[in-house]
């Protein structure tokens, strides 16, 4: 069985860190405006790095709230 990403929030930061697999850091990459992913020395993605967590989840969550409240 594969193991779960460990997540982990930040919040004096406002960072949420999803962790994929152990590894060494060797690059990161932003792939978005605040987000960045972290790879290891094979290019393997070994976690991911959210800035700006709260408002991130803030402008996803609105939209599906509504839409749940709508269904």
């Amino acid at each position: 069985m594969k193991k779960k990403p460990l997540v982990n929030y930040d919040s004096k930061s406002d960072v949420l860190y999803i962790v994929t697999q152990k590894g060494n850091e060797e690059e990161s990459l932003e792939i978005a405006p605040g987000i960045h992913i972290e790879l290891d020395g094979n290019g393997k993605v070994i976690s991911i790095e959210i800035l700006n967590a709260s408002n991130f989840f803030k402008a996803v969550a609105k939209p599906l709230y509504q839409h749940m409240q709508m269904a």
